[in-house]
């Protein structure tokens, strides 16, 4: 059953991540990274809140380890990086990593702190 959850939650989340990254390049250019910046700091928060809520398992493998883990991205992040340090963008390839890892440690830790709020 939890396998079952894992894949339902995967299903929802990785096609709502192409879709952003879809709509942010759309936007802001082909080499835009906003995208998989915005899922990575969303898919952090949203982790930050169900590992402290008192979620139980079922919650935990469809949001937590499904949704959440489809949704975020190491791979694409990586890709993007790699991208723009190979076209010159070296700064930008640089910016890009910290970016998404501060900002998504930032969001996991406010996840974490709205969780103890809402729970009392």
């Amino acid at each position: 059953m939890t396998v079952l959850l894992v894949a339902i939650g995967a299903a929802v989340g990785a096609p709502l991540r192409y879709l952003v990254d879809w709509a942010a390049r759309a936007r802001f250019g082909v080499v835009s990274t906003w995208g998989i910046l915005a899922v990575n700091v969303a898919g952090s928060l949203l982790l930050g809140l169900v590992v402290a809520v008192p979620a139980g398992p079922a919650v935990t493998a469809a949001v937590g380890t499904g949704f959440c883990g489809a949704l975020t991205t190491w791979s694409t992040l990586g890709y993007d990086t790699f991208r723009l340090a190979r076209a010159g963008a070296r700064r930008a390839a640089l910016t890009n990593v910290l970016l998404n890892v501060v900002v998504g440690l930032v969001a996991a830790s406010v996840g974490l702190l709205l969780a103890g709020v809402v729970a009392g």
